[in-house]
């Protein structure tokens, strides 16, 4: 009887399978009005931060959540705290008076005054996170159906917010109020006053979470993997994260003393739930100095997509806004994952994005994307859905997009041309496919730079003569031609004897003829003559191509850019013919490619017919066939894409630069542009008071020092900022500011998925979105979270949810 257990006292009941194989519970009724219903196993659903509704007259009810997640929730809305947006006024609905919410009211109520723009009504967060619903009357007004009888507002005593927060010190308000610091101050949280720890020990918990920030943020900044294949105590290799910590451990005995083996094990922190918490808190911090650099101003949008490593489509959302000293930014705000590409979802997620951050779509003054349809289309495009919801958010198409368009367009419409690119890429694919070609390459070019340098043709130096690789020209990577005509200048005669050992050494017949064609054709006249022309046009694109990548570029100086590439392109064509000739001549003789006769009678190839029956030279061949067919598309192409010299907004925005010492100013376009596109951002007087100032900035910058040789609308931006004089030009620096917060490119948003294809690699492509997201912002806006000091991280990640080390004194309970 000893040995006998408990379970040996009840008869088991043996269950025999049903039809469909399963067993049957034996606690479950198996009548039909009872085979509806199955219990899963309840498990502990993490709550994801992200997904809160700032918007109160859209929030999902506290109570609805499941209890063990309602004070993490509750957390998240006090770290954001009260959603106050501030709308346009002509977009603010009124009762039958003209009365409306005023956002005068944050300012007297600023702890716990919401406004939701949906139902146009008023909240109470804490009452909303605290205050159980009732059935009294009127007790849901500022919890869930929302205040809206304005005239109660200003009734002086009978106040309704005043009303609301009662004079009992009890009231259901100030309770909810109480209820909401409590939870925010995790000081006074029961288990941390029980549990009060000595001095000591707190400051080794800092120590402890301090070494995991810093390591966190090493691999975040470094975009590298935070765990490894095997983090057991048994493993030669840990991961980034716990090895770095293993690594300073060995250099300081305190932090020794305190991590990992010597940490306790309940509260070691270094768990990857502790390492996305910590990456959380960053990127919180960072969106929130984010936002309040942008403040109250108004901003763009830069917005495009790609896939990532695991196939999922990702949409990055950069800001652009010109902050307080003038100068424009252009911040990476957030990654989101998107399952369809149409603008209805595109749209959903930008503005969930924004409401979650108390910015406001009506704040939108440009858009910047691609040419993708789903994007720019005038009826059902991403453009015209925000041009809908705010008519002053004017869509640029990104202008190195059309650049690039442009440059593609170029190398497919002229046949020599187009015959010269695909003949490239057929030699550079026969280079670089093979891993013995490439190092034949290196070999050639190696010894060519050490045969150069022997007959000083060559300068040493750090930096100089480096071992480079052919390059492709790719449709949608901006400078790829370019950049691929270059690297065959560099290497073109050690590709020749790569060739020539092709042809004469090759494995099969195949490879032999093939680089027997690729050959003959690249020592062609043809080919050579192509390919300066093609150097000499795509270099003047690269110029532009990199000015508009720049962040702080303004739309004004780009058109400039725009217009200086569009004269020199007109120049080369008028003058650059015979300067081109020379080179490719000198060229020519120097590697012994024959030259054609340019007097004699040009001959179509085999079956061609020119449509002139006069017959023509070889020189008039290549000189109007070719060469100037191939600028004047250039310009061609130039001229349609780039149209916005005709637009009238950028027509009357010119009246600002301030280039030649402002020779271009005028009050009158300056006044119109205010009037007719950015009427929204200045009142009926602001608009007659503008005229006045700008009579007096008139005088003024004619007689400043200060203010003239400015090159750019940027420079004035600054140099009114500096000088303070946009406290006495304010109308003047707002309307600058509205054009300068135009878009140019979206160069910030490819630099983004370049910093997404570094982060989520192939062996980390099962990252989740969120850890993603953080990861990036860490990665792109590092200049930001430099500026957070370790403290505040610990004090953050200290507030988020009650911590079994405690990293604060306790105060003592009276």
């Amino acid at each position: 009887m000893a040995n006998r257990t408990i379970d040996s006292f009840f008869k088991k009941r043996r269950l025999e399978p049903n039809g469909s194989g399963e067993i049957p519970c034996p606690l479950r009724d198996s009548s039909p009005k009872h085979q509806t219903k199955k219990f899963c196993r309840a498990e502990s659903l993490e709550f994801d931060i992200s997904s809160i509704e700032r918007d109160p007259g859209k929030r999902k009810s506290i109570w609805k959540y499941l209890e063990h997640q309602r004070d993490e929730v509750r957390r998240a809305y006090i770290k954001f705290g009260p959603y106050q947006p501030e709308l346009p006024i002509e977009s603010m609905v009124v009762d039958k008076k003209g009365r409306r919410f005023l956002f005068s009211w944050y300012k007297l109520f600023p702890d716990w005054l919401e406004f939701s723009p949906t139902k146009n009504a008023a909240f109470c967060l804490p009452c909303s996170l605290f205050s159980k619903p009732t059935d009294r009357f009127g007790s849901m007004a500022f919890t869930t159906s929302g205040f809206r009888s304005w005239k109660k507002v200003n009734d002086g005593k009978n106040c309704a917010f005043l009303n609301h927060i009662g004079k009992d010190p009890n009231s259901s308000h100030k309770v909810a109020m109480q209820c909401y610091h409590d939870l925010g101050n995790s000081l006074q949280h029961l288990d941390k006053i029980i549990e009060k720890q000595n001095s000591e020990q707190v400051a080794k918990n800092r120590l402890q979470l301090q070494v995991s920030i810093d390591a966190a943020k090493w691999c975040a900044f470094q975009a590298v993997a935070f765990r490894g294949h095997d983090e057991s105590l048994d493993s030669n290799n840990r991961g980034n994260f716990i090895e770095l910590i293993k690594h300073v451990s060995s250099y300081n005995e305190k932090v020794a003393a305190v991590v990992l083996d010597n940490a306790p094990r309940n509260a070691s922190y270094t768990s990857p739930t502790i390492q996305k918490e910590i990456l959380s808190i960053w990127s919180i911090k960072i969106q929130k100095h984010i936002r309040e650099e942008i403040s109250d101003s108004k901003f763009s949008i830069l917005v495009d997509e790609a896939q990532d490593r695991s196939k999922r489509e990702q949409m990055a959302i950069v800001l652009r806004f010109v902050d307080k000293q003038g100068y424009i930014r252009e911040r990476f705000f957030d990654i989101v994952h998107v399952h369809e590409t149409n603008s209805l979802t595109l749209k959903k997620e930008i503005c969930d994005v924004l409401s979650r951050h108390n910015l406001s779509v009506q704040n939108i003054r440009g858009q910047g994307y691609d040419g993708a349809s789903n994007m720019r289309g005038e009826w059902n495009g991403l453009q015209a859905l925000f041009i809908q919801e705010c008519p002053y958010a004017y869509y640029i198409h990104c202008f190195a997009h059309r650049l690039q368009l442009t440059l593609v367009a170029t190398s497919q419409e002229v046949i020599p041309v187009e015959q010269f690119f695909t003949n490239l890429s057929l030699l550079i694919n026969l280079v670089s496919s093979s891993c013995k070609r490439v190092d034949q390459l290196r070999v050639a070019r190696a010894a060519r730079i050490a045969e150069l340098i022997a007959i000083d043709e060559l300068e040493t130096g750090r930096g100089q003569n480096q071992m480079g690789t052919l390059k492709w020209p790719g449709t949608t990577r901006w400078g790829s031609h370019f950049s691929s005509i270059c690297s065959l200048f560099t290497e073109y005669e050690d590709i020749c004897s790569v060739l020539i050992d092709v042809i004469n050494y090759g494995n099969t017949s195949t490879q032999r003829s093939e680089a027997d064609r690729v050959y003959d054709f690249m020592t062609s006249f043809d080919f050579v003559l192509v390919m300066h022309m093609m150097r000499d046009i795509l270099g003047f694109a690269q110029v532009l191509s990199q000015a508009l990548q720049c962040k702080s570029q303004d739309i004004l100086n780009a058109l400039k850019l725009v217009s200086v590439t569009k004269d020199r392109l007109q120049s080369y064509r008028d003058n650059g013919w015979n300067e081109l000739f020379t080179d490719v001549k000198t060229f020519c003789d120097a590697r012994n490619i024959e030259m054609p006769d340019m007097n004699v009678i040009y001959k179509a190839g085999r079956g061609r017919i020119r449509k002139q029956n006069d017959p023509i030279t070889m020189e008039h061949h290549y000189r109007i066939d070719v060469f100037l067919a191939t600028v004047d598309s250039q310009i061609l192409e130039m001229k349609n894409r780039f149209k916005e010299d005709v637009i009238e907004l950028l027509i009357l925005s010119s009246a600002l630069h301030p280039k030649d010492n402002f020779q271009a100013f005028n009050i009158e376009q300056i006044c119109q542009l205010a009037n007719k596109f950015y009427s929204a951002d200045f009142t009926d007087q602001e608009k007659l008071h503008l005229r006045t100032q700008l009579e007096l900035f008139q005088i003024e910058f004619s007689c400043n020092s200060q203010l003239q040789n400015l090159s750019s609308l940027q420079e004035l931006c600054q140099v009114l900022a500096k000088t303070r004089k946009s406290m006495c030009y304010t109308l003047i620096d707002r309307l600058i500011r509205l054009i300068l917060t135009l878009p140019v490119s979206t160069a910030t948003t490819e630099r983004a998925f370049s910093a997404m294809k570094i982060i989520k690699t192939c062996l980390r492509s099962r990252m989740e979105e969120d850890f993603l997201a953080n990861s990036m912002i860490m990665y792109i806006e590092k200049e930001i979270a430099r500026t957070f000091d370790v403290n505040s991280i610990i004090d953050d990640f200290d507030k988020i949810k009650s911590r079994r080390a405690q990293f604060h004194m306790s105060h003592t309970v009276k």
